[in-house]
């Protein structure tokens, strides 16, 4: 287990927690918390997550300690970090079901492609789009968890790239190559 394993795993810790604290609002142990601490506190928590995102790429990458233990982790911890975010800031009716159901669907679905593209020895490393579409998605969760304003669109415009995305991963792979 070298670092960027461990980052991914607390990023995986991490995920839970911003759900709770997204949906578990009328929980008794927040009763004498104003819901504005508890954004802050899920916001605070989505945060340091997203930041591990790019530290445990980075040290993997330059430290060369790219494992396969690790890019099971990462793209894993990624996703529930993603589906927490998303699912809680729907139950709080802050996220359009219909951009949750898009963008989960392509992450579930691009995922299956990566392991078979895994099984197959192909390289499964993710395109500039799909840099991308994680970095809007992670400000559409951090707008919209603190309800702030654009947040909205800025979950439409996620949906857009996190569809045109898939497409070139699909593309990529049925043409024999994975960007």
């Amino acid at each position: 287990m070298n670092l960027p394993n461990l980052l991914a795993t607390f990023r995986i810790l991490l995920a839970p927690l911003m759900f709770w604290l997204l949906v578990n609002r009328d929980s008794d142990i927040f009763s004498s918390i104003h819901t504005s601490w508890l954004d802050y506190f899920a916001a605070l928590t989505f945060v340091i997550a997203s930041v591990t995102d790019f530290f445990d790429g980075y040290i993997a990458r330059s430290w060369n300690q790219i494992t396969k233990l690790g890019s099971i982790l990462d793209p894993l911890a990624d996703k529930l970090l993603m589906l927490a975010g998303f699912l809680g800031l729907m139950f709080l009716d802050r996220a359009n079901p219909w951009a949750v159901f898009l963008i989960l669907s392509r992450e579930f679905f691009i995922t299956g492609i990566r392991v078979v593209a895994a099984g197959e020895q192909k390289s499964v490393s993710s395109s500039f789009s799909g840099k991308a579409k994680t970095v809007l998605q992670m400000f559409a969760i951090g707008f919209l968890t603190m309800n702030w304003p654009y947040g909205s669109i800025l979950l439409w415009l996620a949906v857009i790239l996190t569809i045109y995305s898939g497409y070139e991963y699909i593309k990529g792979y049925i043409k024999g190559y994975i960007e």
